[in-house]
């Protein structure tokens, strides 16, 4: 082990080890290691054939950034001598021209980023060194086809020459041969490749190609952790709400090779089927292939089971491995090898990525065999990812009757629709459009992350399962259909075409992942079905988690879904959202336009049989499970017409002028509608209204418990307080019109008032409002981050996405809450409110309601509940028991 051996002050010694031979590490050291060298040192350490190597640190990398990407001496001296490590062990040394060392170069991320950052393979080669390790293997072929891939490697990922340039010399070759295969290029035709990537590297790169093998890797190094800020891998992070100070750790290992002829391959596998969780082993193999040909998709490869036909005793030595990688894990792996003559070799596992239905599946299967606990489960399975689940698929009934284009891989599972486009950039502006998007590819590559990522669904004409696009399309959750090869693909001239039939950019066409399908059209879609696995997970969340799920919902039907998701009640239910029935509108522009109280209470009271049907039907969904419903919220302009054609019809059936409708909307119209005379504010001008709305709630509250065995429990919800004296008076009224109505109907119902949180003024002034026989508090975090913001969340979204790209802002605030601001706030309220009151009831009812980064906030902070949209109640139950477990684990 070496050590750069730093003074501080104080006279003590700091050791920094910047490089690890795998032998050092364990799979504990992810976080200085990165995931590939942390695994390859823990499968090296319980005994799995891993060849020889050493992995620089992710903190080297760090102060490679920090000394202007300069490979510093200490680094270069820890290097050089694991590289003598390395020639001691292996019995080779670099650059000897009869047995020469090679070496392959690969990125190490802590967090796995699959194809965003660089390898380069075959690091040692060069025009001596090729033709000893073709004498040593007596194999020139394998030679020369090795140091092929070595110069456009190097050439694209150090010297930053475009592939392209590469790929169209093989190509032109191959069509001067008339030839299909790589595998069919001759010595001779090979030796004209590299003297065509010679020229390639000459006339595009000023420094040329290097014939110092160490030089090869002190540059190979470099690219690899330059890579960690190129466009993808940026991207990549910024999709995935990855931070950017990690760094990658780099993996120095001994090359072991899957092109050296029949007998030796390279593949990809997972333990468990990653798009279905299936309990059996997923991949794909090529013989007489290195390893980025699988992922590449330059050539369909082989189902593993073949490979017991192919090499039935590495079959199953394979087999024996993959049982004894998994239960060391304890998880699915997604494991790299390499067959060569006959011997395989482990070249990575990881945590596989999967689809939500496998996370699922493989969570609960799991626990079955014993392997976790129902707590662990609930770790595996991500709450964001989950949400694939909850989306439609393809209606079966009109699949039928739909035109298949072709058949091909079904890559990731679910079901899209879209307009053709085939430039990443292109497809990213489509979506920011509102279009829906399908990406068209030969074969997709890193580079196209930001048009995968807009893309609704992914085809491909090449690539198999394990193919670049299959395993990005996957983690994203998105549908794609890989090796569609009846499809010639035309990027360049935007459209692709099979036999007779031509389809262009922007025509709509169909993708169903779970069959592999490609269809003309549009069509429709149907509702999830959530498995049994997936309601089991739900089950062991609602047994462990401590914090409520309520819903927003703001009819019967809303109520009836939120139920069926698993809502213990509903937290936010919106009085305005009813106003908007076109029978119900003309009265309440009637209210409005009314002259004087006595006008505005006859309208009121045609209004309140409606109001009192809608939560009468609500009360009776919901049983005795709370209601919080929140008084009318929206400035009164809204309510009212804007073109003079509405105008004129409202003017007609009211019985009024047109200049009389104009008149009001003039009266109401404001610079400034979210801070204006809207919440309540209303309510303090026209009290009328909020009686109206109390004795619809009441009486209907009262109505349904007399009628049934339960006790309907409404919450009454005032908005937009600010002033403690706002709440008071607001309250008072409630009750006074409340116990009116009981009183009449002969009645009890047991009612509570409480307040939105969503100015900060109320926040800091919670005690005072609490101590105001305030029941309860829910945080309307949409207003509370506008106003501490702020930010219109009606306009920000024109600058929040240069915020984030210019690391102003990490996440949107409007999507997960803002802790150091808003949630500090919070904090505040909540701190100040339970002074006051130790019992006081406190939930969130905000769009945050429903994000778990903003759930285990709510957690964190013992509210008593969150409440969010009927379809993302699933995703808020578990969430909220991650939260509780990851408490319990401190994690």
């Amino acid at each position: 082990m070496y050590f750069i051996i730093f003074y501080n002050f104080s006279g003590g010694l700091i050791l920094k080890n910047l490089v690890y031979d795998f032998d050092e590490g364990s799979r504990g050291m992810k976080d200085l290691l990165g995931g590939k060298g942390a695994n390859l040192s823990e499968m090296k350490r319980i005994g799995l054939p891993v060849p020889p190597g050493f992995v620089i640190t992710t903190e080297a990398c760090l102060e490679y950034f920090e000394k202007d990407n300069q490979i510093f001496a200490e680094l270069e001296e820890q290097i050089i001598d694991h590289l003598q490590d390395l020639e001691e062990k292996t019995g080779k040394t670099l650059g000897d021209p009869k047995d020469p060392l090679l070496v392959s170069i690969r990125s190490g991320a802590v967090v796995s980023m699959p194809g965003m950052m660089d390898t380069v393979l075959n690091i040692g080669l060069n025009d001596e060194t090729v033709e000893g390790l073709g004498k040593k293997t007596d194999n020139m072929r394998f030679a020369l086809d090795s140091y092929r891939r070595l110069l456009q490697m190097f050439g694209d990922v150090v010297l930053s020459i475009s592939s392209h340039k590469f790929d169209r010399a093989l190509e032109d070759l191959k069509n001067n041969y008339d030839i299909e295969k790589d595998t069919e290029m001759s010595e001779d035709m090979l030796k004209d490749l590299i003297e065509d990537y010679k020229d390639i590297i000459a006339k595009n790169s000023s420094q040329g190609f290097p014939q110092d093998p160490r030089e090869q890797i002190m540059e190979g190094i470099r690219a690899v952790f330059d890579s960690w800020n190129n466009e993808r891998a940026i991207s990549y992070r910024k999709i995935n709400n990855l931070p950017d100070d990690l760094g990658t750790a780099v993996n120095i290992q001994t090359m072991v090779f899957g092109n050296t002829g029949e007998n030796s391959a390279t593949g990809v596998a997972f333990t468990r089927n990653p798009s279905t969780g299936e309990d059996k082993v997923y991949g794909e193999f090529l013989v007489n292939a290195q390893g980025e040909d699988v992922v590449a998709g330059i050539r369909t490869p082989h189902d593993i089971k073949e490979l017991d036909d192919i090499m039935p005793d590495v079959y199953e030595e394979f087999m024996e491995i993959v049982d004894k990688i998994e239960h060391h894990y304890k998880d699915m792996q997604d494991i790299e090898f390499t067959i060569e003559e006959g011997e395989i070799y482990l070249l990575q596992t990881r945590t596989g990525k999967r689809t939500a239905k496998a996370s699922v599946k493989i969570a609960t299967d799991l626990v079955s065999e014993g392997i976790i606990d129902e707590e662990e489960a609930l770790l595996r399975v991500e709450p964001e990812q989950l949400e694939q689940l909850l989306h439609p698929s393809f209606d079966e009934k009109d699949i039928d009757e739909e035109k298949i284009i072709t058949t091909a891989l079904a890559a990731s599972p679910g079901a899209a629709t879209g307009k053709i486009y085939f430039d990443p950039q292109e497809a990213k502006k489509a979506k920011e459009k509102g279009e829906k998007v399908i990406m068209v590819r030969g074969e997709t590559s890193p580079e196209d992350i930001e048009g995968m990522n807009a893309a609704d669904g992914i085809l491909t004409s090449r690539g198999g399962m394990t193919s670049h696009a299959a395993v990005v399309a996957r983690g994203m959750g998105k549908c794609c259909v890989a090796g569609a090869g009846e499809l010639v693909v035309e990027e360049e001239s935007r459209r692709f075409w099979k036999d007779d039939e031509i389809y262009e950019q922007g025509e709509i066409i169909s993708l169903n992942g779970n069959t592999g399908k490609v269809y003309e059209g549009e069509i429709r879609t149907s509702a999830a079905q959530l498995s049994e696995e997936f309601n089991q997970i739900l089950e062991w969340a609602d047994e462990v988690r401590k914090l409520g799920i309520m819903a927003n919902a703001d009819t019967p039907e809303d109520s009836q879904t939120a139920l069926e998701f698993g809502a213990e009640g509903i937290g936010l239910c919106r009085t305005e959202h009813m106003f908007f029935d076109e029978e119900r509108i003309s009265v309440v522009r009637e209210m409005i336009l009314a002259g004087n109280r006595v006008e505005r209470k006859k309208a009121l009271e045609k209004l309140l049989p409606y109001q009192k049907e809608d939560f009468t039907n609500i009360f009776k969904k919901m049983k005795d499970r709370k209601v919080v419903i929140r008084l009318l919220d929206p400035p009164l302009h809204e309510f009212l017409p804007e073109k003079d054609e509405e105008i004129e019809k409202v003017a007609e059936n009211l019985e009024t002028t047109p200049e009389k409708v104009r008149d009001t909307i003039a009266e109401l119209d404001e610079v400034n509608p979210m801070l204006g005379h809207r919440g309540c504010r209303l309510g303090i001008s026209y009290p009328e209204i909020y009686e109206m709305q109390v004795k619809a709630i009441i009486s209907a509250a009262a109505e349904v418990s007399s009628e049934n065995s339960y006790e309907v429990r409404p919450q009454i919800m005032i908005p937009l307080v600010g002033i403690s004296e706002e709440f008071s008076k607001l309250k008072e009224l409630t009750e006074e019109t409340a116990e009116e109505v009981l009183d009449n109907q002969n009645s009890e119902v047991n009612f509570e008032v409480g307040t939105m949180i969503e100015v900060p003024r109320a926040a800091f002034r919670a005690d005072k409002i609490a101590s105001n026989a305030e029941d309860f508090f829910s945080f309307g975090t949409n207003d509370l981050t506008q106003m501490t913001y702020g930010f219109s969340r009606d306009d920000a979204g024109k600058f929040l996405r240069e915020y984030q790209e210019k690391e102003i802002i990490k996440r949107d605030p409007f999507t997960t809450i803002d802790k150091e601001g808003v949630g500090e706030i919070v904090k505040i309220a909540i701190e100040k409110g339970r002074q006051a009151d130790s019992s006081l009831e406190i939930g969130i009812c905000g769009e945050h309601g429903g994000n778990p980064p903003s759930i285990k906030f709510c957690h964190e902070e013992e509210m008593n509940y969150v409440s969010c949209s009927p379809f993302r109640l699933p995703i808020a139950r578990i969430a909220a028991a991650r939260a509780e477990v990851k408490e319990n684990k401190n994690i």
